[in-house]
Order: structure tokens, then C-alpha cells, then sequence
């Protein structure tokens, strides 16, 4: 019996390969469901698959923080094992992460085909792990399930050997299934002390590691013409601490910090808020969902998202403090009229990634 390995490590993937595991179950493709560990914390990882109802993982790892390099190396070799043990017909990952290129690179070296969900991004910005990992799991990958044609064309341009089809993103797949779940169980409302406020998030390493920048957005949060609801990732609580401006910001009247959310209390703060301030690029195409529909200001120096710039979702503002109010300032002011529609797909992407596996492996 040939099985599919769908392989997950952080809170990204395990919510873009929730509608895949549900699609492959539907086609009644054999699964086996592995966490290769590289977020391991309850909140940033078990959650999120206990919430959107998954099965629990069949093989989990929990890899310690060790540097970036010590890390694949690690998930690599837990892999290799697993692996072997499992022989899977092809092993599907989604993203850019460590826990990515590792699992691709134990994969392809065991000769066992790799398909890569969400293939094709590029920020062109070479100080990013994240940009490292896509490209080179691009380039080994057997299937190539590009979101946009604009991902297509980025794989065309590098011409890589694998298959490339152009499916959708399930990041939209999973927004339409899971919002009205969550505006049954989430109760995050009420521990919300503004009526109206914008959701930020910062967590990049090339953002909150270096102290100048996670200053710059902290200030413009604290200035900000409308408050601002921060659900804190643990790097950037870390940071705020060793720089001795957490408890500073912890009492700010113009912020709230929370703790890492759930899947479901971040999609209510998302469909409640006035506008979105992120690093994130998941967040960045969760916007774009018909159901959520909100301005994203982009904390950062570019995008690989170019479609939710171009579809007048997201707006690229930089890290510098005045960039960051102005652009607040300006989306409330001179607020626009969105797209109905996402330049990523209308929700089928899982359904056409498991008919294009069927297919391919002749199930």
C-alpha cells in the first residue's frame, strides 16, 4: 500500500496542511502525520493541531534550540531514520523552515520523491533563512504545488527539474473552514480591553534580533493612532527582556501584549480588527481570505507575497518608526476598498493537491 508522509514542524505548516490531511483523508490516501519538532512548545505547536481537530501525529520529535545549523542537522537525521523505517511513496512539506529543508534533504537523499506545498515564493532577500530553505527545497522537489502563477513563473524562471502545478493556497482553504469554528470556541473578545485596535506581530529574526528595529516598532506601537493588540512570540519577549524595555512595554496604555495565541483566538482578533501590523508572511495571505478582508502594513523591507501587494491588500512600510505611523495613520484615514476575491485561490488548493497525488501516484 503506497502512503503519503505529511510531514509539519511549526504553527504555519500544521495550519496550511490541516486542509491536506483532511483532503487526503477524503480520497482515502493512506497518511502518516509526523511533527519533525522544530517548534515543540505546547503553544506554539500542540495547540493548533488539537484545535483544528487533526489526528495526532504518528511520529513526533522535540528538537532543543540549537543554531539554525545544529537544527536541520538534527531533524535531518531523525528523518533519515523514520524514513527508512516508513518507506513513504512521497513525503509532502509546506513552507520555508529548517524543519523543511531538512525533511526535503533526508527525502531526496533516500531517493524518495518530495512534493513542496506552497512552492515558488521568493522575497529576493538573501539575509532570510526563510529565503535559503524555499529555494533550495524548491530545487530538489519532485512536485512543485505553486499557489499563484506568479510562484509558477519564479520556478519556471530557475528552471527546476520537478513538476510544477499551480493549485491555490491552502492558507485560504484553511481561513474558510476554520472562521466560523472559531467564532464559536474563541472567547479571546473578552479579554480584549479596546473596542477598536489594530493586531500586530513581529518575529523575525532580522527584525526583532536586531534592537534598533524592535525599538522602532515598539515606539510606533506605543504612538500608534489606534491601540494596538500584540500577541507576543517568545524571541521577541526575549529580546524586549535582554534590552530591559519588556515591563516598560507591558504597561503601555496604547498596547496589549498577549501571550502566543491559538489558531482560532488569532482568526477572531484577525476578523475583528481594523487593520493587520506584520512580519508574518502567512498572516500577510490569511488577510486576503473573503472572510477576513483586512489592510496588512508589512514591517519589513520586502515581500515574497507580491500578490497581496499587487491586489491592494498589503502595503510593504519598512521598520522605521515614521514609516510605521505614517502608514497607520494613512490606512485609517483614507481607508481602501478591498478585493472580494484572494489573488490565492477560492479554497479548493487541498482538494487539488490530493487529485494531482492521486494521479501522480496512480492511487
Amino acid at each position: 500500500m503506497k502512503t503519503v508522509m505529511v510531514v509539519v514542524g511549526t504553527r504555519p505548516e500544521i495550519i496550511k496542511m490541516a486542509p491536506i490531511v483532511r483532503a487526503l483523508q477524503k480520497h482515502k490516501i493512506t497518511t502518516i502525520f509526523v511533527h519533525c519538532g522544530q517548534h515543540y512548545d505546547y503553544n506554539m505547536s500542540q495547540q493548533f493541531i488539537e484545535e483544528l481537530e487533526l489526528p495526532k501525529p504518528d511520529y513526533g520529535y522535540k528538537i532543543k534550540a540549537y543554531s539554525q545549523g545544529s537544527q536541520t542537522a538534527c531533524i535531518m537525521t531523525h528523518m533519515e531514520k523514520l524514513l527508512k523505517k516508513t518507506s513513504p511513496a512521497l513525503v509532502l512539506v509546506e513552507g520555508d523552515t529548517n524543519g523543511v529543508l531538512a525533511t526535503a534533504l533526508a527525502t531526496v537523499k533516500l531517493e524518495i520523491p518530495v512534493g513542496h506545498v506552497e512552492a515558488g515564493l521568493r522575497s529576493f532577500d538573501l539575509r532570510m533563512p526563510e529565503e535559503h530553505n524555499r529555494r533550495l527545497t524548491d530545487h530538489i522537489s519532485t512536485y512543485l504545488f505553486a499557489p499563484t502563477k506568479t510562484a509558477e513563473n519564479n520556478l519556471k524562471k530557475e528552471n527546476v527539474w520537478g513538476k510544477i502545478y499551480v493549485t491555490g493556497n491552502t492558507v485560504i482553504d484553511a481561513v474558510i473552514q476554520h472562521l466560523p469554528i472559531a467564532e464559536k470556541k474563541s472567547k479571546i473578545l473578552e479579554s480584549i480591553r479596546f473596542e477598536k485596535f489594530a493586531l500586530a506581530t513581529a518575529h523575525r529574526a532580522e527584525n526583532v534580533d536586531d534592537f534598533a528595529v524592535l525599538k522602532n516598532f515598539i515606539e510606533a506601537f506605543e504612538e500608534a493612532p489606534i491601540p494596538v493588540v500584540y500577541p507576543m512570540h517568545p524571541r521577541t519577549k526575549k529580546r524586549l527582556r535582554e534590552n530591559k524595555i519588556y515591563a516598560k512595554t507591558k504597561k503601555s496604555a496604547n498596547i496589549e501584549i498577549l501571550p502566543p495565541l491559538g489558531y482560532l483566538d488569532f482568526l477572531v482578533l484577525m476578523s475583528k480588527c481594523e487593520m493587520i501590523v506584520t512580519d508574518s508572511g502567512g498572516i500577510q495571505e490569511e488577510a486576503t481570505a473573503p472572510c477576513i478582508r483586512k489592510p496588512v502594513l508589512v514591517i519589513r523591507l520586502c515581500t515574497e507575497r507580491l500578490e497581496a501587494v499587487k491586489a491592494g491588500f498589503a502595503e510593504v512600510v519598512g521598520v522605521e518608526k515614521y514609516k510605521i505611523l505614517r502608514a497607520m495613520r494613512k490606512a485609517l484615514d483614507q481607508p481602501k476598498e478591498l478585493p472580494e476575491k484572494s489573488p490565492y485561490g477560492d479554497g479548493n488548493a487541498a482538494q487539488n493537491i490530493a487529485e494531482i497525488i492521486e494521479k501522480e501516484l496512480a492511487l
